[in-house]
């Protein structure tokens, strides 16, 4: 009889479950062994690469292994020193913020960044600090602000030219 011309071989699509091992990037590469296009003639199968691409997340900034977060902050927090709530990959965890910290500072939680692809190592997490400012006060949040900023020597209606001319007064401006 007469043989067909093809190769031994017919397309055939199907579902496959792949694991993701942890620490993954975008770019990692994933071989599964035996996965690909059959072989010619009945020959072994081939190998299925998978090239990965990770999304962002709402939260988390990753760079390698270190991951990134900004921690929201308010003023008393920030001034009087607070324990404050930290999302990790691992779940919650808590910071300890000293009086007096700044917006922009940054704390290490060593250890809970992203895995090491391959390894039990772990990156770090920095936590930035982000003073929020309120948008809306009440009458009362208001005078104590108020009375705060008279106390510090601040004139609220003192305009930023006015302080610079206060701070820059003797030199030619």
């Amino acid at each position: 009889g007469k043989q067909g011309k093809g190769n031994g071989r017919s397309k055939k699509y199907r579902k496959i479950n792949v694991r993701m091992p942890a620490g993954v990037d975008t770019d990692s590469k994933l071989r599964m062994s035996g996965e690909g296009e059959l072989g010619l003639y009945g020959g072994p199968p081939g190998d299925l690469y998978i090239f990965l691409s990770v999304e962002e997340h709402e939260f988390f900034k990753r760079e390698g292994m270190t991951l990134y977060c900004k921690a929201p902050v308010s003023f008393p927090q920030a001034a009087l020193g607070a324990e404050i709530e930290v999302p990790t990959i691992d779940g919650i965890t808590k910071l300890k913020i000293p009086a007096g910290t700044p917006s922009g500072r940054s704390f290490n939680l060593k250890g809970k960044g992203m895995p090491k692809l391959g390894s039990h190592q772990r990156g770090d997490q920095i936590v930035i600090v982000n003073i929020e400012v309120p948008k809306h006060l009440t009458q009362r949040q208001k005078e104590i602000l108020e009375e705060f900023a008279k106390i510090n020597g601040d004139e609220v209606s003192k305009s930023f030219k006015e302080k610079l001319k206060d701070l820059f007064a003797g030199t030619k401006m």
